[in-house]
């Protein structure tokens, strides 16, 4: 088990890509906080985790809100005597043209998507230090690394933790604390709902919009959560000792370039001739 004995936080625990990772996490090995606003999702994931003979625990926590991040680090110390790993997860996400952005969304997705992986860096680096380092992992996202219509201040947060991850990798990687992040695709999570309910309204159905957004990927398929946990579990894992700084794509090929284009009908034919 590539985590044994870790002692890990994982935010936005309760559903989606930070439940699959907090189940994938104790398969591994490691003692998990779940931690998430959403208390009783949460708790149901830290249950399900001890039913099948992990470690778990669970707790109420804003990421925004520092007091809230500072009592998720010092509970789980308290719990468990140390911190080996942050998984900096929770974020939100929405889609509309920048004229129609409240300032007040604006403000609560910069304070939950960045503000949120600051505080956890924040409180949790100089827990690890005590233990002569850690890894940290935070969700970045495609919508990280290019720019995306209609998703402009989920750009912007996406894009800020890239450049956040890297530059505390530069700054604790000698005090062995490493710092990477995720860049997920189309993943299949809660966080989509708000889109599909707007291709409903739009007179698409919720499969129509799926195969969309499966055929922007070369693998020719959307993403699931465990796929992302993963990743996750190796970047956090001793595996990854010499791995820092670096924004992974879990995309299925999405950043690697479009599955369509110039011969695109030849390379089918011709890989398929090779099968």
């Amino acid at each position: 088990m590539r985590l044994k004995d870790k002692v890990s936080i994982i935010t936005g625990a309760a559903s989606g890509i930070g439940k699959a990772t907090s189940l994938v996490f104790a398969r591994e090995g490691a003692k998990v906080m779940c931690a998430d606003v959403n208390a009783g999702g949460a708790e149901a994931v830290a249950r399900q985790i001890a039913d099948t003979g992990g470690e778990a625990e669970s707790i109420k926590v804003d990421v925004s809100v520092e007091a809230d991040v500072k009592n998720m680090i010092s509970q789980t110390v308290a719990r468990w005597g140390r911190l080996d790993i942050l998984y900096n997860n929770a974020g939100i996400g929405y889609g509309m043209p920048v004229t129609q952005v409240p300032e007040s969304e604006w403000d609560r997705l910069m304070d939950i998507n960045l503000k949120g992986v600051f505080l956890g860096c924040k409180h949790a680096i100089p827990e690890m230090l005590k233990n002569g380092g850690g890894a940290i992992v935070s969700t970045a996202s495609d919508a990280g690394l290019i720019g995306t219509a209609m998703l402009s201040p989920y750009c912007a947060s996406k894009g800020g933790v890239v450049l956040f991850t890297k530059s505390l990798a530069v700054e604790w990687g000698a005090m062995g604390i490493r710092v990477n992040c995720v860049c997920p695709g189309v993943i299949r999570t809660p966080i989509l709902d708000p889109f599909l309910q707007q291709a409903q309204a739009m007179g698409a159905t919720p499969e129509e919009l799926w195969e969309r957004m499966a055929r922007a990927h070369p693998v020719g398929r959307v993403g699931e959560p465990e796929e992302v946990g993963r990743a996750v579990a190796f970047l956090a894992s001793d595996e990854a000792s010499f791995i820092t700084g670096v924004a992974l794509p879990v995309d299925g090929g999405f950043q690697a370039g479009p599955p369509g284009g110039y011969g695109a009908d030849q390379r089918v034919a011709s890989a398929q001739a090779a099968q």
